[in-house]
């Protein structure tokens, strides 16, 4: 399709100095250029528009009560999470796993390198292993998608404008857009913005969910030419941005089109020589003439029934002049004929000064944005900045969410103004006069590594890992985990589910990395390896029941499982990009493992190119990657990510695990710390602090929570997060250990990072405490006692240690093993064995730890509260203590204090 004639006009508009007086004096020719491309133009001024407008307010009576009826969407979408998370796989236990005589090396788990200046650089950009084969024949078509054979996203907030129908909301923050397609007799696009007075709340005091409304149609932009043929394209598809286009019918060339980026502060229509009809479904009221403000950009009022205030300013292109608008009746307002420039709406919040601001900014308008970011150490920072186009001498008038908020730097704090607008899931959204926004994160989490993680105990920033057992831990760990690495793994792993095999590597990852490192038994820890690379080995060589394909249509890696089936719903809609990020972080974590245990793996067979790939397709940091769009699943503006991918829905993109999109997160950390990926490790760090920030903003509820609405806090948890409504439930079912279980899982060293333990606290008491956790059957049981660590390590510790202990309360993806281990970290306690102590927690060792070396006297004992020069310490690999070291007036304290 050719490029629109008016988007060459617009899209790089020179500021042109104009008055009333001069109407008739031709400009000077503008220099016009394309999107992304530079082409040159010049416009021949065409009309003239009089300078005596019909009136300077105009005024419409209702005849009817205006439209605010609107539908909302109480029960769940398909596409989502329909099974219960828990494999339903039958374990037996089969005796003990013998150790073998051998041993392992781990490598090192130092930071990998340096990072870039921008780490958001591309990894590879190489195909796919061969053994993934390609499929053209994608059960979802490209509906009026205009960019062929690009990398396409699947999982962003303006997918409604391609899947089913075309008509489900999209929501750029704080407005929301829609395809009219007919309804309120327009075919135009519907804008939208929801007060909190307008959602509809769940019965009780402590409401299960608050929704908002579908239909409403505050301010529609249309065009006379627009009827029962008009078709809607989508063009510029980015993670940030996307164009979306209105013909008269398929094939034409489209006479209007909406820039749509996340945060924009104006809805902007581009005309393109058409008759622009703005109708309401809530009912004009008023409409008044204001004034020209930058010599090109013209004002008008509006004022709605529901007592709304609108703003509207028209930049028009090869014409002199006011465009006159008129206001026909109640529910239609009228352009010129053959108008070529844009207008632009934006609401206006009462008890604010911020009209002027917006007069400020009008005629500009953003296309797309770009990432970057950089990381030193536990300090990081991330800019969006936004593409430009219009009126180029004015700045851009975006919003910012409350993370964002919380986060921005100095430069950015100072552009904030008093405009805000409520969104209906991520509280008030706040206006910046600003082009780019850059936020700051001061606690990364870079001393994160396999090992239990105990964040600082006087409530700073940091923490410390602590892979130290007691002799009683030691003892019970590597039961454990000869009983469960006996477990058949085959059985666990090659599954026709992506999901669940990956959380049955994960598991048995998880038990040889403790029983090698904190357990100390390599020999038994190698056994394990041995079987664990067999288990991966299967998915590497893509012999697992339904293999992985590489999709050429929208480009990623998807199960095979739909086009086998038919059923679009298999392995939870992997093959529709649902749950990428939830599926292979597990896979990404176990090679992790596997690698940090044994650094040849990594550079054996397809081994390191099969992780990447996965990686790219979930979490490809680069704009160039021909094969994979980047950032499928998180989204940079949001500050979490999105597991539906392409179904249509209602209400939007949704996410149901909090915890388990984290996790992802952390395995590409420690993908990129194993792999020697510096920058894939400073993202992973960068992303988990961002997630850790919006997941406790607008997923987790503690009492304080300043973002949802104060009611929904005691539900602790949202539940499934739309993006137009909140959900206290699950798609498998409502009992309070699925919905706030979900949000738990799976426990890792992340966990006390992203989960404070102020609202694990809180979440406890409100849900599970005074024995109703007892009460709780199956794997849920287990992950709630396994979540009780991060406030109460040594009930969780008992709850495991139990001889009793029945091993059916373990999730498929969980062992006995680690939450032992994990319980019994977090105590803070432990011992190790002569000749191999460990400095731990900035350099306090535990009670009763034993000193090697201590001025040449093996197996020296430590007392408590004495001080020490001059002694060595030999560090575990996660400590960053290198051997023979010497560190000097280290305080070495008892674990009681």
């Amino acid at each position: 399709m050719a490029k629109l004639a008016y988007l060459l006009a617009l899209a790089h508009a020179s500021l042109v100095y104009g008055h009333p007086a001069a109407r008739d004096v031709k400009p000077e020719a503008k220099v016009l250029h394309g999107r992304e491309i530079t082409i040159s133009s010049s416009l021949e001024i065409t009309t003239s528009y009089s300078s005596v407008l019909l009136s300077s307010l105009q005024s419409a009576t209702a005849t009817v009560s205006p439209s605010i009826t609107a539908t909302f969407l109480t029960g769940l979408p398909s596409g989502g999470f329909t099974r219960d998370p828990m494999p339903t796989v039958s374990i037996s236990d089969v005796g003990s796993l013998a150790p073998i005589d051998s041993t392992l090396a781990p490598g090192t788990t130092t930071p990998a390198g340096t990072a870039s200046a921008n780490v958001f650089v591309p990894m590879v950009t190489d195909t796919p292993p061969q053994q993934i084969t390609s499929r053209d024949d994608h059960a979802v078509k490209k509906l009026n998608i205009i960019d062929q054979d690009v990398p396409i996203e699947t999982n962003k907030f303006y997918a409604n404008f391609f899947l089913g129908s075309q008509t489900s909301s999209v929501w750029t923050l704080p407005y929301s857009l829609a395809w009219a397609k007919g309804h309120g007799n327009s075919y135009g696009i519907a804008v939208t913005h929801t007060e909190r007075s307008q959602l509809a709340w769940g019965e009780g005091d402590v409401p299960r969910y608050f929704i908002g409304p579908i239909g409403l149609q505050h301010i529609v932009f249309s065009a006379a030419e627009l009827g029962e043929q008009t078709a809607l394209s989508t063009e510029k598809l980015t993670a940030f941005s996307v164009f979306a286009n209105l013909s008269p019918f398929r094939g034409a060339e489209p006479i209007m089109s909406l820039p749509c980026v996340q945060g924009m502060g104006f809805v902007t229509a581009l005309y393109n020589g058409a008759k622009p009809l703005l109708t309401s479904g809530t009912f004009f009221r008023t409409l008044k003439y204001v004034d020209q403000l930058n010599g090109i950009t013209y004002k008008y009022q509006i004022q709605l029934e529901d007592d709304s205030q609108w703003l509207l300013y028209a930049t028009p292109v090869a014409s002199l002049g006011a465009p006159p608008f008129e206001l026909q009746d109640s529910a239609t307002i009228v352009g010129p004929e053959g108008f070529i420039g844009m207008i632009q709406v934006a609401k206006n919040p009462s008890n604010t000064t911020g009209e002027a601001t917006y007069d400020s900014t009008a005629g500009a308008y953003a296309v797309n944005a770009t990432m970057s970011g950089s990381v030193d150490g536990s300090a990081g920072s991330y800019t969006l900045t936004w593409g430009k186009e219009g009126v180029q001498n004015q700045t851009l008038l975006m919003f910012a969410l409350p993370h964002h908020v919380e986060s921005f730097d100095q430069e950015t704090a100072a552009a904030l103004t008093d405009i805000e607008l409520v969104t209906t899931v991520k509280g008030y959204a706040k206006a910046v006069v600003a082009d780019k926004i850059t936020m700051v994160e001061n606690d990364l989490p870079d001393t994160i590594g396999f090992a239990p993680w105990i964040r600082a105990s006087n409530g700073g920033n940091g923490g410390s890992s602590n892979d130290l057992l007691n002799t009683e831990a030691l003892a019970a760990v590597n039961s454990a985990g000869a009983l469960e690495l006996a477990q058949d793994f085959d059985q666990q792993t090659r599954l026709d589910s992506m999901y669940y095999s990956g959380k049955g590597l994960a598991k048995f990852a998880g038990i040889i990395y403790t029983l090698q490192t904190m357990a100390k038994n390599t020999e038994l820890a190698a056994a394990g390896l041995v079987k664990l690379k067999d288990a991966f080995n299967v998915f590497v060589n893509n012999t697992q029941p339904l293999p992985l394909v590489y999709d050429t249509v929208w480009k990623g890696v998807v199960s095979s499982g739909t086009y086998k089936t038919g059923d679009t719903g298999v392995d939870f809609g992997n093959t529709l990009y649902n749950d990428h990020h939830f599926h292979y972080g597990y896979f990404v974590w176990t090679a992790a493992v596997i690698g940090h245990l044994d650094p040849t793996w990594l550079e054996a067979g397809d081994n390191k190119a099969w992780v990447n790939t996965l990686v790219r397709d979930f979490a490809n940091p680069s704009t160039s990657d021909p094969y994979f769009p980047f950032q499928r699943s998180f989204d940079w503006y949001a500050g979490h990510s999105w597991a539906k991918g392409l179904f249509e829905s209602g209400d939007g993109k949704d996410q149901e695990s909090s915890s388990e999109d984290t996790f992802s997160t952390y395995a590409l950390k420690m993908w990129g710390k194993i792999s020697g990926d510096a920058n894939m490790e400073a993202r992973g760090n960068l992303q988990l602090a961002v997630q850790a920030r919006s997941v406790n903003n607008y997923f987790l509820l503690a009492s304080d929570n300043k973002v949802q609405p104060e009611r929904f806090l005691p539900n602790k948890v949202t539940g499934i997060l739309f993006e137009n409504k909140v959900d206290h439930t699950t798609y498998f079912g409502a009992n309070p250990e699925y919905i706030q279980g979900i949000h738990m899982i799976p426990l890792a060293p992340s966990s006390s990072y992203t989960r404070p333990r102020k609202f694990v606290q809180e979440e406890w008491d409100a849900y599970f405490s005074n024995g109703r956790a007892e009460n709780v059957t199956g794997g849920w049981k287990g992950i709630l006692f396994a979540n009780l660590a991060l406030i109460d390590p040594t009930t969780s510790y008992n709850f495991f240690a139990d001889p009793n202990f029945d091993s059916t309360v373990l999730d498929g993806g969980a062992s006995r093993t680690w939450y032992l281990a994990y319980a019994a970290a977090m105590q803070g306690t432990g011992t190790t064995a002569p000749g191999e102590a460990v400095v731990a927690n900035d350099a306090v060792v535990a009670n009763d730890a034993v000193v090697a070396n201590d001025a040449g006297d093996q197996d020296a004992e430590v007392s408590d509260g004495e001080n020490y020069s001059d002694v060595e310490y030999r560090s575990s690999d996660d400590e960053g203590y290198d051997d023979d070291d010497i560190y000097s007036d280290v305080e070495v304290r008892s674990s009681d204090e």
